[in-house]
């Protein structure tokens, strides 16, 4: 099996993981603690106790606020996750894992086998203690395709085991707890997709991990982080279209939408310096080029922002990454104007130059030309390309600045120091040659250069990879094919039938192809039918060999040398899946242990108002047998007054809903 990283590792990631999981716990306290005195509140009329109330509850609510920022400050622990030899990449954001609790599946599990496939469910302790094994994996995925490997592995069982065990007529008992990513409020639910949907949001957030570690001063390095992040969007992109009601806020439509935009940015972004990484050449078309890109990777991060700054997103998003966006959208645009303003200050037109294809480059680099002055006017005036020049570089500048004093406002980013280098450095070179270009006689030169148009040969996609369609084998395949022995099926309890020939022929035909053989053609009066044998039943053993898996040709094998003693076979009889099916829900109450409650029998008023009416002439066996099918299972005691004493009218005690472990219900 697949393995998860050391929980105890005293790495950076571990650390935050660590520290995610103990924030989490104590939101939790605090909101149960906050949802006690509401109720409180809501029940008391006495004056005293609703200011000693209110006043708790103000304590608590800044409590909860002094976690929120501590969390906050967790997703804005960027630099653990950066690539440690690198020291001149503006860092990435990566997102940080779901949390959830351990599980323990055994009991439920083995209980599920016992009554519904009615096998001894110890015999399956090694598939459950592997499955609960990769499950702990998960929590701790390491931080590369191995990693990814995990949660594939694990996301790809799901599927078998909600065939296997999660019936939409029974509940399991089970309930699955996965943390909000950015709020840490826990969502509780016994519906698997919750599980599904949080495996796939962590495999998208460790993509993003596995992206911002990649080595960015190399091209190999940066591909990989291309990829990464493509992938993560991909990913992320599926959760959305797949899973549409998710219950955590960090699985929304709208905060899935904004994160997809924030990893193709960070793949544009990447795709931007991949095509610096050798050099940019000093030359006419070059630098247009370059303006085009760094152009394409701000409008990117200003999507990013906006989409960011609409409500309710910026109440659950770090200000951090808010301003990580706000300060790439200046520094990228600035990027472009200089590449563009240094394309006109550095390169005349020389006669040797292609003058029609730089007027074409120049046509398209605007919306609308500077001054409504054509291309080629620019192209041949040098007073105009200083000018234009100079326009560009005064909103390089300005830029910069204002992408430095964005970066001011944040504490978590000013810890920075790699990103604060790159934007003062980036602000003195477009200052510097500001200066070598400006005179002494110019004060009336406001001329505003207009944007430049953003465009990009290689655009971030988003990729969905093939991790998320990983084959496994079933843990459970023993118990049959999942075509027929999964959860919404019923049968009877495994029969032994005896087989014997009559005149060489069993006295029915099988088919199944593929497995399970079943039954069909049966003549009624053969020694098989009168032993027991019914159509349409499947074979599950032919003495003491298990035949679940096999086809017609292979049990034909076992039942060609039949003797005159016959052999032994093992059937069962699917059930009519619309029978109701008797219910036994696990409840659990304070510290007392699992306990199984039992059935009510509810009457409709309106529907049976003869069933209500009990007779003494009915004696308690045959009142047992009567409702047989409705109440297998029912218990019950008699009772010598039948008027008006049985609870017909109460209302039957249900399991807990899964909705009613969402949000402040769960405390």
């Amino acid at each position: 099996l697949l393995s998860g990283c050391n929980p105890l590792a005293l790495t950076g990631r571990s650390k935050l993981q660590n520290e995610r999981a103990s924030l989490n716990q104590q939101i939790i306290r605090q909101m149960r603690m906050r949802a006690g005195a509401e109720n409180l509140l809501r029940a008391t009329s006495n004056n005293k106790v609703c200011d000693m109330v209110v006043l708790e509850l103000s304590y608590i609510n800044s409590n909860l606020q002094l976690l929120m920022e501590q969390l906050e400050g967790l997703n804005s622990s960027v630099e653990v996750y950066q690539n440690i030899q690198e020291t001149s990449s503006i860092p990435l954001i990566p997102l940080g894992l779901k949390e959830t609790k351990e599980m323990d599946f055994s009991v439920s599990f083995k209980d599920f086998i016992l009554e519904h496939y009615s096998e001894d469910g110890s015999s399956f302790e090694e598939e459950i203690a592997d499955l609960m094994d990769l499950r702990q994996a998960c929590r701790t995925p390491s931080r590369n395709d191995a990693g990814i490997e995990t949660l594939a592995k694990y996301f790809s069982h799901i599927p078998l085991l909600e065939s296997r065990f999660f019936s939409a007529t029974r509940q399991m008992g089970i309930f699955f707890t996965w943390y909000d990513s950015f709020t840490g409020v826990p969502v509780c639910q016994q519906n698997v997709s919750l599980e599904k949907a949080s495996i796939l949001f962590n495999i998208g957030a460790l993509y993003t991990q596995i992206g911002t570690r990649c080595n960015r001063q190399t091209g190999s390095g940066l591909q990989d982080a291309i990829t990464a992040f493509q992938k993560a969007a991909g990913v992320l992109h599926h959760l959305k279209e797949t899973f549409t009601h998710t219950p955590s806020y960090d699985m929304s439509p709208s905060m899935l939408s904004m994160l997809i935009k924030m990893m193709l940015a960070q793949a544009q972004e990447c795709l931007f310096e991949k095509i610096a990484l050798s050099g940019i050449r000093n030359e006419f078309f070059s630098l247009l080029k370059m303006a085009h890109e760094a152009a394409k990777v701000g409008d990117t991060y200003d999507q990013v922002h906006q989409s960011m700054s609409q409500t309710p997103i910026k109440d659950n998003v770090p200000f951090f990454w808010s301003t990580v966006a706000q300060v790439k959208t200046h520094h990228y645009r600035s990027l472009a104007h200089y590449f563009l303003a240094t394309a006109l200050l550095d390169h005349q037109l020389r006669p040797s130059d292609d003058e029609d294809q730089q007027e074409k480059a120049l046509s398209q680099a605007y919306d609308a030309m500077p001054d409504g002055r054509s291309p080629l006017d620019i192209l041949r005036k040098r007073e105009e390309r200083r000018r234009i020049g100079k326009a560009h570089l005064r909103r390089a500048v300005i830029g910069h600045e204002e992408g430095l004093r964005i970066h001011s406002l944040c504490r978590h980013l000013r810890k920075l120091d790699v990103l604060q280098a790159i934007l003062q450095a980036s602000h003195n070179r477009s200052l510097a040659k500001f200066n070598d270009n400006d005179r002494e006689d110019e004060f009336t030169d406001y001329m505003e250069a207009p944007d430049i148009v953003s465009k990009t040969e290689h655009k971030a996609e988003m990729e969905t990879p093939m991790a998320t369609k990983v084959k496994v084998t079933d843990f459970f395949r023993r118990l049959g094919p999942l075509s027929v022995f999964s959860a919404k099926q019923r049968w009877t309890a495994p029969r032994t039938v005896r087989l014997r020939l009559e005149d060489r022929d069993l006295g029915f035909t099988l088919r199944g192809d593929p497995a399970p053989v079943q039954v069909t053609s049966l003549d009624p009066l053969c020694p098989a039918a009168v032993d027991g044998l019914k159509e349409g039943d499947y074979i599950v053993a032919v003495g003491d060999a298990d035949c679940k898996w096999m086809v017609v040709s292979e049990v034909m094998r076992l039942l060609k040398d039949v003797n005159e003693d016959g052999i032994d076979i093992r059937v069962v009889s699917l059930m009519d899946s619309g029978l109701p099916m008797p219910t036994k829900s696990a409840t659990y109450c304070g510290g007392i242990s699992k306990t199984y409650s039992m059935i009510c029998l509810a009457f409709d008023d309106d529907k049976s108002p003869k069933g209500r009416k009990v007779t003494k002439k009915g004696s308690f066996l045959s009142w047992g047998v009567k409702n047989h099918l409705k109440s297998s299972s029912t218990l019950s005691l008699p009772t010598a007054d039948y008027s008006g004493t049985l609870p017909w009218n109460k209302p039957c005690p249900t399991f807990p809903s899964s909705s009613s472990y969402n949000d402040s219900a769960l405390y």
